[in-house]
Formats: structure tokens, sequence, C-alpha cells
């Protein structure tokens, strides 16, 4: 078992401890092999009633998934050539068995939760934030897309908050995160030991989703007002076009300064992340969740193999300059072939995803 991710069982739980603090938690190949397994024991054993999964180190819960490695690793030889490929397939099989886990799957989301985070909370039953929660998609910004599902539960936030989100990498609070759906819950960060106490000395002799229930509405605080959506006529007005060109448009009639400024947003983004992520939203509406996972596997191969994906993680992440020089440069370069090819069959190499249950 490794270090990064501890698994332990306490009475009724089994409870999953992101555990890289360095990285803030990010998740890694390993971590995701060593979970798996042990999901799959629990989901089979009886006095294992729900599942916690939480970060280590009071700062985040999961950063996101290790994309800096697998930048590293583009272009390389050998063992680590293949480290896109094994990681994405990893990810997202881990990604499936939580969102169709057959027991309470209860993630406690206390301060920076983005990309992989969400993979790895948004599909389980419950979704418990805190006052220190800072939730983001910000995968444009280092050429990439919104991955893990963000194709399936983007599209089914309210209105086009979706769409601003997995666009611009918006930053999201706990009331946010309540108003868009992606929380169930509120609860102190302080009282999250007593949350995890209760839900260990629960009565599990019922339904087990309503047990938690039970316990969790105990906790949950009646969240302020959200930000996002004191903006969400001027979201559906501004983000509800079929091109990125159309949402320019949209920001620039706006003439606000927010609008403005969401524009210029939009802007710095990989034209051609934007592209693929808006049509990866619109076609995600209209998909299943394990349809979403195969087609974003496809674009995960695609753009971690451009050069606006290792630019992007040098950029945001390796130099930390914030001045990306992306190619195509701008969104008029960026062909409807291109986009199309990232969407494309992939014979020989397409994610297989494992019967339900």
């Amino acid at each position: 078992m490794s270090d990064d991710v501890l698994l332990e069982s306490r009475g009724p739980l089994g409870v999953v401890t992101l555990n890289r603090l360095k990285a803030l938690n990010a998740l890694s190949l390993e971590m995701c092999r060593a979970l798996h397994p042990r999901l799959d024991a629990w989901a089979a054993d009886p006095s294992v009633k729900a599942v916690v999964i939480r970060g280590a180190g009071g700062r985040a819960f999961c950063a996101g998934g290790d994309v800096r490695a697998v930048a590293s690793s583009v272009g390389r030889t050998g063992a680590e050539a293949s480290l896109a490929r094994e990681f994405f397939r990893a990810e997202y099989a881990l990604n499936h068995r939580i969102h169709h886990y057959p027991k309470p799957f209860i993630a406690l989301v206390d301060g920076i939760c983005m990309g992989g985070g969400l993979g790895l909370s948004m599909h389980g039953a419950f979704r418990v934030v805190t006052e220190k929660l800072v939730l983001a998609m910000p995968e444009t910004a280092i050429g990439i897309f919104p991955d893990v599902g963000g194709g399936w539960f983007l599209p089914r936030f309210p209105g086009e908050a979706g769409t601003y989100l997995g666009l611009t990498g918006a930053r999201c609070d706990a009331a946010d995160a309540v108003w868009l759906g992606y929380a169930t819950h509120q609860v102190e960060s302080s009282r999250l030991e007593d949350l995890m106490a209760a839900l260990g000395a629960a009565d599990w002799s019922g339904a087990g989703r309503d047990v938690a229930a039970g316990v969790l509405a105990g906790f949950h605080q009646v969240p302020g007002p959200s930000g996002l959506a004191a903006r969400a006529e001027v979201l559906s007005r501004c983000f509800g076009g079929q091109r990125v060109e159309d949402i320019l448009a949209a920001l620039e009639r706006e003439g606000t300064a927010w609008a403005e400024e969401t524009r210029a947003t939009l802007l710095r983004m990989s034209p051609t992340s934007l592209r693929v992520t808006l049509r990866q939203l619109r076609q995600g509406r209209g998909q299943d969740y394990d349809a979403t996972a195969r087609m974003e596997y496809r674009l995960s191969q695609a753009l971690t193999a451009r050069h606006d994906f290792r630019e992007g993680i040098r950029a945001v992440l390796v130099d930390k300059d914030q001045k990306p020089r992306w190619s195509p440069a701008t969104l008029a370069e960026v062909t409807e072939a291109e986009v199309e090819a990232c969407f494309a069959p992939r014979p020989g190499d397409e994610l297989e995803l494992p019967a339900r249950g």
C-alpha cells in the first residue's frame, strides 16, 4: 500500500485518506492502483456499510491528477512512454467504480478540490464541503479539457454554469458548490472528525443511503448566498452559444466589468482546448456517464500528445510564468478537422469499462 493513500477500516466504514501533502494530495497512477482494489474489497465485504474519502493536511482534498508527471512522460521511450495511457485508463476506471458504487460513498471535501479531485468526489453519493472549499476545473489553462467526467457533470449543473466553469476554470466556494448540486451538504471543517465519529457509531441496519443521509443532515449548515447563483441569468445569456466565438461576442455585448474580465480569461486559454471543451460539454448533455467516459479517454490521449499540454504545464506548473505560447495561437487557426480528430475512435486503444456494480 502506498503511503500516498492510506486505506483503513473503522468499524462499519472504509476510510480513504489522500496523503500526498506536498502535492496537495494530487492523484497519481500509484494511488489509483492502490485505491481501486480496496474499493472492490469493501464493496464485497458485508461488514463495511459505507466508504469515506478525505484529504490529509487541512489544505486540500485533492488538487487534481498528477498531470505534471504525465506531461514529463510525453515523447519518452520505455516504461514512461505509456504513462498518459496508463494514468487515464486507471483514473477513468476508478471514477467509474465510484460512479456505480453499491454502497454510500461519502467525500469530505475540505479545501482545494480541482480536476481529479472532482472525479474522486462528484461520482459518489454524497459530497460534504466545508467553508475552506476552493472548487475548479482549470484544464483549459494547461492545454487539455475538463476530464474525469466533466463532460457528464458540468452540463448537468444549472443553466450554463457548467459551460462557464469548464471553459474559464473559475473558482467556486461552498455556497456555489451547494447551488450547483456538486455539494450535497456543507459542514464546518472543525466538525469533520465529529461527523466521522457519528458515521462510525450509526445504526446501519437500515438502507445504507438513508442512514448516511440522516447522519449528514444532522451536521449540515445552510449555505450563505452564492455569487454564481446571482449570475445565473447572465451565464445563460453569455455561455449558451454553440461556438466559442458566439460566447466571446455575447460577453462583449454584455459590456460589464465582469464580462470583460471573463472574456479576457477565455482569450488566455488554449484555443484548441476551448474548442474541444465546448464540443465535449455540448455532446455530453445527451450521453450517459459511461459513454462520456469513453469519449473523454479519446480526448485525453489526443490532447496530452499535443504541444499545448506540455506548454501549459510549463507555463502554469513548472516555470510558472503564466505566459503559455499556444499552437495554434488563435481560435481562427484551430480547424474543425483538428477538433474532429481529437474525438475520433482509437482502434486498439479504446477505454474498456468493467461491468457496473
